[in-house]
């Protein structure tokens, strides 16, 4: 996996035959936090996508995926204690991706592409100048799809940076015009950050997209879905 980040990308709707078997891959605190969701589509997202968690990284480590034990930040990410595999995981309405790196910290975001808000509106409070005046170009059928192109890739980042909401999502400025091709644009805190990243965008599925960060330039990413190449 050297400088090649592994994706994976999965639809909780195919994986509820399997929920039994994902829920006996959990820890007992993964098994009371699921308890605690008042719905039961939360619920099981939730046992679904640490089931596949555990499994990805018990194969990656050779390890059985019930003997992973994870560790959380002051933000509330995992990761793993000694142990250079980097991960992070994401999900929104019916899809999760997750992703894996060796070089470097890695962040992975995505989302269901919607249309029900005013994105501008909303671009206003959280994106950079450049990236509103972008926005503002756009054509009225295509604004709320590039809304969500410019917002995956400023959370992978955020998620690979890894503090959390506490970064400001105005501070630097991604590309938004094309589903497939991403770019870090400008680092206002340091001219010469941009260089060091490594930023894609990927379309997994209708009517979502993702976005995929980490902090080493020259990165290539592999995508896998889940229901066709299962560990």
């Amino acid at each position: 996996m050297n400088d090649v980040a592994h994706v994976w990308y999965c639809a909780f709707s195919k994986s509820q035959s399997k929920l039994p078997e994902f829920e006996l891959l959990l820890s007992k605190d993964e098994k009371k936090r699921a308890a605690n969701f008042k719905f039961k589509k939360d619920r099981n997202s939730y046992i679904i996508s640490r089931g596949i968690l555990r499994a990805l990284l018990g194969s990656y480590l050779g390890l059985s995926p019930t003997e992973i034990e994870f560790e959380y930040t002051s933000y509330g990410k995992p990761y793993l204690s000694h142990n250079p595999l980097n991960f992070n995981v994401s999900h929104s309405g019916d899809m999760a991706a997750f992703a894996f790196f060796l070089e470097s910290e890695i962040g992975v975001d995505i989302e269901k592409i919607k249309d029900d808000f005013d994105a501008l509106e909303l671009a206003r409070h959280f994106f950079s100048k450049n990236e509103i005046e972008s926005l503002e170009k756009q054509p009225r059928a295509e604004l709320s799809r590039a809304f969500y192109r410019c917002w995956t890739r400023k959370e992978s980042i955020i998620k690979a940076e890894g503090s959390g909401l506490s970064f400001p999502l105005n501070k630097f400025t991604v590309s938004l015009d094309n589903d497939h091709q991403a770019t870090l644009a400008a680092t206002d805190w340091e001219a010469t950050e941009k260089s060091k990243w490594s930023l894609f965008s990927f379309v997994p599925q209708e009517h979502y997209i993702m976005a995929i960060a980490t902090r080493k330039k020259n990165t290539t990413v592999q995508y896998f879905n889940w229901h066709t190449i299962q560990v």
